[in-house]
């Protein structure tokens, strides 16, 4: 019984999308930090908004790509860290993103249609969704960005040679 108890996943703990970031400047108490890319960046679909791939130079899409953490681990230019993002946050972030607008402009064009039964009127009203499901996301980012959620998160510093895969 011992043994089970052991084995099994703490769901107390959240679960967190994990990542291996590079030191790159220290300001005060707050580190910069830039993403390694994986073995597997830059062949995806969506390399190009990302920063893998695209226009530029290397140090300007490093640049895009940098982000923050507090210091409390006094880290120095240089080190590598595992980062983390409770993947709850991911899902409210992508809920934000790409949901609630899409749900606005297929709920507008869906009632327009439905009232009207014209399709100009149905496309201007799906617009109108789409402005609005963009103004309402725009909100929950925010609120999202006020509590710290989008924040990522000082894990552990990353092993010698230490992979996001491994």
């Amino acid at each position: 019984m011992d043994e089970f108890a052991h084995s099994t996943q703490d769901f107390s703990a959240p679960a967190m999308v994990e990542g291996i970031a590079q030191v790159v400047k220290i300001e005060g108490k707050t580190a910069w930090l830039v993403p390694e890319q994986g073995s597997s960046c830059g062949s995806c679909a969506s390399a190009s908004a990302c920063g893998s791939k695209g226009v530029g130079t290397t140090a300007s899409r490093l640049e895009n790509r940098r982000f923050r953490i507090n210091n409390d681990a006094n880290l120095a230019v240089g080190e590598r860290v595992v980062f983390g993002i409770r993947d709850n946050v991911l899902l409210k972030a992508s809920i934000a993103a790409y949901a609630i607008p899409l749900a606005s402009l297929l709920l507008a064009g869906s009632l327009a249609q439905w009232k009207f039964g014209s399709d100009l009127i149905t496309m201007g009203a799906m617009i109108a969704g789409l402005v609005i499901g963009l103004g309402v996301s725009r909100l929950e980012a925010r609120r999202l960005y006020t509590r710290g959620d989008l924040a990522p998160l000082f894990l552990r510093r990353a092993r010698p040679g230490e992979t996001c895969s491994s």
